[in-house]
């Protein structure tokens, strides 16, 4: 809480004369270090025009990603009511889908789409759910739908993060309620590493449709392990 109350002020100064503010990620990275990752990097993040595309563990790996890369992220819709952390999501420009009405789908695309036109990397995770942080869960295609085509010029660049011997504490696997698993991880004593491994970026546009983008992703990815 304290973080946001400096945080806060920060961003609005920034916005009041309509700069593009870093306060938002650098919030985030901050926050998790409060909850004891110590983010290592391996690799080089692209900073414009590019897609992320990342394995899934728990709602650190946001953190982490925001705070490594300044990106904004695909989220399904029930997080934007959820209290508090709903309104922090917009502050960082999330992207809301709901998986449920198909009719609009082509707006959720717009949106990623202008995301990356506003120079905003977006970070996807697209077995659309966490995994225990070992096995790649299966990638849903679905949501590489607004690299189908590609906009000029944005590369895609798979990321697998990995907490290392924390992972079997840290993962959010199952029906665990979010509440449970946040103070799991709260409880916790001492910190972890969470490595962020960034593969080489790649064109989407030479790999045709979404499902080919998917396949090429998962190949890097699952590469990085």
């Amino acid at each position: 809480m304290l973080a946001l109350v400096l945080a806060l002020p920060l961003h609005g100064a920034w916005r009041l004369f309509g700069r593009k503010s870093p306060w938002p990620p650098r919030f985030l990275g901050l926050v998790a270090r409060i909850v004891g990752a110590r983010a290592r990097v391996e690799g080089t993040p692209l900073r414009h025009d590019v897609v992320f595309v990342s394995n899934h563990l728990s709602w650190i790996d946001i953190l982490l990603l925001s705070g490594a890369t300044g990106s904004a992220f695909v989220a399904k819709s029930e997080l934007r009511d959820a209290p508090l952390v709903g309104w922090l999501c917009t502050l960082n420009h999330t992207i809301f889908v709901s998986r449920a009405d198909r009719m609009a789908v082509t707006a959720q695309i717009a949106q990623i789409r202008d995301a990356l036109a506003a120079d905003w990397p977006v970070t996807l995770f697209p077995e659309g759910t966490t995994g225990d942080g070992v096995t790649l869960l299966p990638f849903k295609a679905a949501l590489l739908a607004a690299l189908d085509p590609p906009p000029p010029g944005v590369k895609v660049q798979p990321v697998r993060i990995d907490y290392g011997t924390a992972t079997s504490e840290l993962a959010w696997v199952g029906d665990e309620p979010g509440q449970h698993h946040a103070a799991r991880v709260l409880k916790r004593k001492g910190s972890f590493v969470a490595t962020l491994h960034f593969a080489e970026p790649f064109d989407p546009a030479e790999y045709g449709d979404r499902k080919a983008i998917a396949a090429e992703a998962r190949r890097r990815m699952e590469a990085l392990a």
